[in-house]
């Protein structure tokens, strides 16, 4: 890790005060970047931010459903009001409502698509006029390998990630001529508390699959966004790169 990579740059990231957001947060500043973590919950993200400011990270915690059009506009203002710019992007926050087709609600269809969705939509939406202003930035969407293979009982969540994988390249087009950089990762089966609560049988099923033979973990995923995140991928936009081991191929 380099300290110095991301030395200067202020970076949000939504959904990042636990699991793979946290993950993300803490790679980003261990390369030197000041943090505003977004997340729904107060206390979470309040206790989040307490443990990093004791590591003598620059971090700052934020509350909104990025759902909220509105809400996601006010967040941004406050951010930049309070670090006076955004260089980076990640869209991390997600839900999922998992079932079949046939027994999906339509509530169940609607709250992942508007999060997972109309959330990194209004995220971008929303930072991309300070950093046209600047005429730098980078956007990192987190996307799943569910949205590029599809996965039986997520219609909803594979809808959602395979729109947020073209809602990157269409986002790459147009902010491009601002040399804004916007890019897509989609994990796979990654190693986190959710992924734990599986059964045995489970896992060997999924493991099996993959060519690797292993399980990701949130560090994977994190070095390669710190990546995406600087300079070294400034001639990088537009793509979605799958961190799965090499399930998809």
């Amino acid at each position: 890790m380099s300290q110095t990579k991301l030395k200067g740059k202020v970076a949000i990231v939504t959904g990042g005060a636990r699991g793979i957001g946290k993950a993300i947060c803490e790679r980003l500043a261990a390369d030197g970047a000041s943090l505003a973590i977004v997340d729904i919950q107060q206390d979470v993200v309040n206790e989040t931010v307490e443990e990093f400011k004791k590591l003598g990270i620059d971090a700052k915690a934020y509350v909104a459903n990025i759902a909220d059009t509105k809400a996601v506009k006010e967040l941004i203002k406050s951010v930049v009001n309070d670090f006076e710019k955004i260089d980076i992007l990640i869209n991390n926050a997600g839900i999922t409502r998992d079932n079949l087709i046939m027994r999906m609600k339509e509530e169940e269809w609607d709250a992942v698509i508007t999060v997972n969705l109309k959330g990194t939509f209004n995220c971008i939406q929303a930072v991309s006029r300070p950093m046209m202003k600047k005429r730098t930035g980078k956007i990192i969407n987190v996307a799943s390998i569910v949205g590029v293979m599809g996965n039986a009982g997520q219609a909803n969540y594979s809808a959602a990630k395979g729109g947020v994988i073209a809602l990157t390249k269409t986002a790459a087009k147009e902010l491009a001529p601002r040399n804004i950089n916007v890019n897509a990762v989609a994990p796979g089966f990654i190693q986190t508390d959710m992924t734990g609560k599986l059964t045995d049988e489970a896992k060997a099923m999924f493991l099996d699959n993959i060519p690797l033979k292993r399980a990701g973990s949130v560090d994977d995923v994190s070095s390669v966004i710190a990546f995406l995140a600087s300079d070294d991928s400034d001639y990088i936009t537009g793509q979605t790169i799958n961190i799965d081991g090499g399930l998809v191929m």
